[in-house]
């Protein structure tokens, strides 16, 4: 799609256009602006994008791990309660977003202030990158197991195909979404139905799970790993439901993807495992791609396009959040930042960093969750974001984030099984808001009352 010339996009126009020029032209990406409402996209559309990034072979894995430790229906119960959280979380920075058309880092300027947001902006977006490493080394990884095939090799293609798809932007996603998650199911079907034909249905809710090899020994982190799975991501849900054209709207979009998406994929690595289908439950969980690779030809070429499709949705996704948030932070637009942060995390799969990803998945639990609670209760509970002046940098939100963090950090060492996640969040909103209700004495709540700058852009359907 060409940009008319008379559209503020708030970027360079990613190229001539003339009444000669017969190239395709990339749409644009809205990195500096809240999305006009001439831009913005059905709820189909927005649906796609949330609904085919979590119902991936990465859920099936975690789900599948989760089993392992708890037992089939304990496991099941921590899958739904993480989803729950996942939706109330996500649900309400979408909520903001798609009433706003706002991305993280412009919504998070509104709290944190310009300077604060810069810093929240540069953390989620750095760890995001760590995410598309971990799923670009993992297609070779999972490729390399089932099919012997060379993982330097296959790491270098995914990753590049990856950086292409991104670099398309958010059209790109939502066509890869359509695709990723209906193969996703078909496949998932198939394998489970191989496995029971084997075991039976009642292998699988008799299932008590594998301790004491398991390493996911309780509800509580059973349910931190179900959050911190998408964390980074659900906090920079703006970056994808501001092209939603309402709050609701933005709501929906979230709910296709918890918990209906991650609940299907989560669900089916469970009762991979609880069926006896699972390689190594304890590391691999219910990857279930081992399972179609040995059944004939079409099944294996099948599976091959899964992993590719299935992968680089989420990969895509990732990158996708990261090159947004640092085109906040330099100036440049999204796609150059595609191409220049794409590289780094190729070249952290090829290294094989990525295989450090327990380490990865607690920095997650324990830091983020914190950030969007905040977001939150500023802007949706106690609504005085739009009655504050934006300035350089406040302290306060920063002072929640942190002792939410630190909560989150001793739930993890000491109480582990309580979630640190959701431990996090509750401590972070509970010393928000006292702060916000304090007297003003130089760390307590603005006393502004005039319309912050940002008050007077887009609004739809609030």
């Amino acid at each position: 799609m060409t940009i008319p010339a008379s559209t503020n996009t708030g970027r360079p126009s990613e190229g001539p256009s003339t009444s000669t020029d017969h190239a395709i032209h990339l749409e644009s990406e809205f990195e500096d602006v809240p999305v006009p409402a001439s831009h913005r996209r059905s709820t189909l559309s927005v649906s796609a994008v949330w609904f085919g990034f979590p119902m991936v072979l990465t859920g099936a894995i975690f789900g599948g791990t989760i089993a392992y430790g708890l037992g089939f229906w304990k496991g099941l119960l921590a899958i739904l309660l993480g989803n729950a959280v996942l939706l109330g979380y996500v649900g309400a920075l979408s909520y903001l977003a798609g009433r706003t058309g706002k991305n993280f880092a412009l919504s998070a300027a509104e709290t944190f202030g310009r300077h604060g947001s810069k810093i929240l902006t540069a953390f989620l977006a750095t760890v995001v990158i760590g995410w598309f490493a971990f799923q670009t080394g993992l297609t070779g990884a999972t490729l390399n197991v089932s099919l012997g095939w060379n993982e330097t090799l296959i790491v270098l293609l995914a990753g590049l195909l990856y950086i292409g798809v991104t670099f398309v932007g958010i059209r790109a996603l939502t066509l890869i979404g359509m695709i990723a998650a209906p193969l996703f199911i078909a496949l998932g079907v198939v394998a489970i139905v191989l496995v029971t034909r084997d075991h039976g249905f009642g292998a699988i809710t008799s299932y008590e799970g594998g301790a004491p090899d398991a390493t996911v020994l309780s509800l509580g982190a059973a349910v931190t790993i179900v959050v911190a799975g998408f964390i980074d991501s659900g906090t920079m849900t703006a970056d994808f439901t501001r092209w939603s054209r309402s709050g609701k709207a933005a709501v929906i979009a979230t709910f296709s993807a918890f918990p209906v998406a991650n609940f299907i994929a989560m669900t089916t690595g469970a009762l991979i495992v609880a069926a006896g289908g699972a390689l190594n439950p304890a590391t691999d969980g219910g990857d279930f791609l081992p399972i179609l690779v040995d059944h004939g030809a079409v099944l294996t070429v099948l599976a091959v396009i899964f992993v590719f499709v299935n992968l680089g949705s989420v990969c895509a996704h990732c990158l996708y959040n990261g090159a947004v948030g640092w085109s906040q932070l330099t100036g440049s637009t999204m796609r150059v930042l595609t191409l220049i942060l794409g590289a780094i995390g190729l070249v952290i799969a090829l290294a094989g960093v990525w295989s450090h990803f327990s380490t990865w998945l607690n920095l997650l639990g324990i830091f983020v969750p914190s950030i969007g609670a905040v977001l939150i209760v500023d802007q949706l509970v106690t609504r005085r974001a739009a009655a504050r002046e934006v300035t350089g940098l406040r302290a306060q939100p920063f002072v929640a984030w942190i002792i939410g963090a630190a909560c989150a950090y001793a739930v993890h060492h000491w109480a582990p099984q309580l979630s640190e996640a959701v431990v996090g969040m509750i401590c972070a909103a509970g010393v928000y808001m006292i702060l916000e209700f304090m007297p003003t004495n130089g760390i307590g709540r603005s006393g502004a009352t005039s319309p912050s700058e940002g008050t007077t852009e887009i609004e739809v359907a609030r």
